[in-house]
């Protein structure tokens, strides 16, 4: 019942209401995972009304043939300040600007949940993913290892000692995520957590490495779709590895 209660408090109701929100991320050019019971793709909302929303189809025919197929489709986006959650029923043939696309019924209702914790994904450890920052005390820059990304900052492992200075709070201008083949960028953080993680090595000895957490201070819409692609992404590849396993 409780959880019912918590779920009313999100709920967006009526033509006006989601499409407030849909527009929201229309502007944004926000990344869509659609899923179902078949399978899922990303896509982009293309066009939204009071009435109707276009999206994008997806980048494997075979995905976009079952998406057609399938009823009961379930789309989420995530936004640098919200979740938002809506279910289709059935996706339709469309044609949007001259090209393919998939149409629906504007939804009754939509889920928008704000929240200050955002969804953290693992970063991969083949490639690794790196981030430089220049060190405040003016001794030059650090490479770490990214550890762990979302939408709110960034976890990161340092391979070489940091500045014994560093005890949380200090701003970082400039901060630079490499994320291979997804590409890089810059963006301004504060540090909100140095500890240290802690492994048994190969030779049954502890090895501690100094690990950092950031937060970012601001991304603009370009860097935000960039890192929801990415986590998407590593989201999926961490499912198909791990029903590898299974």
């Amino acid at each position: 019942m409780k959880e019912e209660e918590d779920k009313e408090q999100y709920l967006k109701r009526g033509p006006l209401a989601v499409l407030a929100v849909l527009k929201n991320l229309l502007k944004s050019q926000t990344p869509i995972m659609v899923s179902h019971a078949r399978g899922q793709f990303i896509t982009r909302l293309l066009y939204a009304d009071k009435e109707r929303l276009v999206v994008d189809l997806g980048s494997n025919d075979y995905e976009n043939q079952l998406a057609l197929e399938t009823a009961d489709l379930h789309l989420t986006a995530e936004t640098h300040g919200a979740k938002v959650e809506f279910a289709l029923s059935k996706l339709e043939e469309e044609r949007y600007d001259g090209l393919p696309a998939f149409g629906a019924g504007l939804p009754d209702e939509l889920l928008m949940i704000q929240r200050r914790e955002y969804f953290r994904v693992s970063a991969p450890l083949d490639p690794i993913f790196y981030c430089y920052v220049k060190w405040p005390d003016g001794s030059g820059e650090g490479r770490m290892r990214l550890q762990d990304l979302s939408l709110g900052g960034i976890g990161v492992l340092s391979d070489s000692p940091i500045p014994e200075t560093l005890e949380g709070g200090e701003s970082f201008k400039n901060l630079r995520v490499e994320l291979g083949e997804y590409g890089r960028f810059e963006v301004d953080a504060n540090l909100i957590n140095v500890g240290q993680r802690s492994v048994v090595g190969n030779k049954n000895e502890t090895v501690v490495t100094p690990r950092l957490s950031f937060r970012f201070l601001t991304l603009n819409f370009a860097q935000e779709r960039l890192l929801q692609q990415v986590i998407f992404s590593l989201e999926r590849l961490a499912r198909e590895k791990a029903t590898r396993f299974q």
